[in-house]
Parts: structure tokens; C-alpha cells; sequence
């Protein structure tokens, strides 16, 4: 079971990102502040969830949330900064996006960078541990599968709609077939380029 808080009576908000591993698009960051008296047993690591589970638990967060934001860092800046950079700016822009500003933050992960003074605690693994991280995890997952749907309806031959941009055999083999499309990371697939042209 998720616990609530990491410390009790501070207003902590839970960080998580998506899309750090694709080879496509944006990365998806959100930050949640849940009620002290939130409990949903069904809420865990969005990666746990179907899709349809998902939803209905992203509209819960939202009905319910305290506050929430859910920010991008594009593509190009990904690029530029590399994807953690790029990840923690995501989470960072999420964090300028809620209403109200926490004591505490908690992230998913072991990286993080300062945030306005803020105490923050990196914790492995968080989004199945706590609550709030979870709840981030699955905003930030949902919107960026609701992106991929767009992308893919666009570009239907590389099979975003399932794969989501990570580098499957059918992305990878819709790759060598058809070329990149502008919305692909460049940098990422330099690091795959044996397995693209060379199998």
C-alpha cells in the first residue's frame, strides 16, 4: 500500500516525468499535491496500470488534487541539454504550475536539482511507494500518451499509438523503412545507430 506522506503535516508534492526513454517528442513531467486525507487503493506506478485504469484514475486526481500541473520540455530541448536536464526542467515547469507551493517535494528518481529553496528528497522507485508520486506518475504518463495518439495519427507507419516512441523492433524496423521524422530525437538514435543500419 502507498503511503500518504513522507512527513507528516507538510505539504509535500509529488514529481514524476515520462518519456525520458523514447526516442520521440517532448518529455512529460507533472506535480501533484494531494488532500492529507487522499486514499485510492487502486493508485500505484502508472507503468502497472492499463491504460483504462489510468484514465479513471486520472480524472479522480484531478477532481481531487489539491493542485497539479503537468509541463514539457520539447524535443529540441532535450537536444540541447540532454534528457535529464531536460527532464528535471519538465519537472521544474511543472512545479511553477501549481497554485499553491510546498514545503516539501518529493521526486521519483535520484537526480534533482534545487527548486526555489525547497526541501526535496529523491526516492527510487517512488512512484510505487507514495502517493502523490504516483498520482504524478500517471498524469504525466497520460498526457503523454494522449500526445503519442496525435503524433501517430500523423505519422501511423512507426506504430506510436502502441509503442509510444520507445525503441521496439517495429519502431525501429518503421525507422530503417521510412527515415526520421522531424519529431524524433536525434541524439538518442545516434546511440542506437548499430541496431538501425547494421543488423
Amino acid at each position: 500500500m502507498l503511503k500518504r506522506s513522507f512527513i507528516n503535516q507538510v505539504i509535500e508534492a509529488g514529481c514524476d516525468e515520462a518519456g525520458r526513454g523514447s526516442l520521440v517528442g517532448p518529455v512529460y513531467a507533472a506535480a501533484v499535491i494531494l488532500p492529507t486525507d487522499f486514499d485510492y487503493e487502486g493508485l500505484d506506478d502508472s507503468k502497472k496500470m492499463s491504460a483504462r485504469k489510468r484514465l479513471i484514475i486520472k480524472e479522480l486526481i484531478e477532481r481531487t488534487a489539491i493542485s497539479y500541473h503537468v509541463a514539457t520540455a520539447s524535443r529540441e530541448e532535450i537536444e540541447r541539454m540532454n534528457i535529464l536536464n531536460a527532464s528535471i526542467l519538465a519537472m521544474h515547469r511543472a512545479l511553477d504550475g501549481l497554485g499553491r507551493q510546498p514545503a516539501m517535494i518529493l521526486v521519483d528518481g535520484n537526480r534533482f536539482k534545487p527548486y526555489n529553496d525547497i526541501q526535496h528528497t529523491c526516492i527510487v522507485k517512488g512512484d510505487g511507494l507514495f502517493m502523490s508520486i504516483a498520482a504524478a506518475s500517471v498524469l504525466a504518463k497520460t498526457c503523454r500518451d494522449a500526445f503519442m495518439l496525435e503524433l501517430h495519427n500523423e505519422y501511423p507507419k512507426y506504430g506510436w499509438d502502441t509503442n509510444k516512441g520507445y525503441a521496439t523492433k517495429g519502431h525501429l524496423d518503421a525507422i530503417r523503412q521510412y527515415g526520421l521524422t522531424p519529431h524524433h530525437r536525434k541524439s538518442f538514435l545516434a546511440n542506437i545507430q548499430t541496431r538501425l543500419f547494421f543488423k
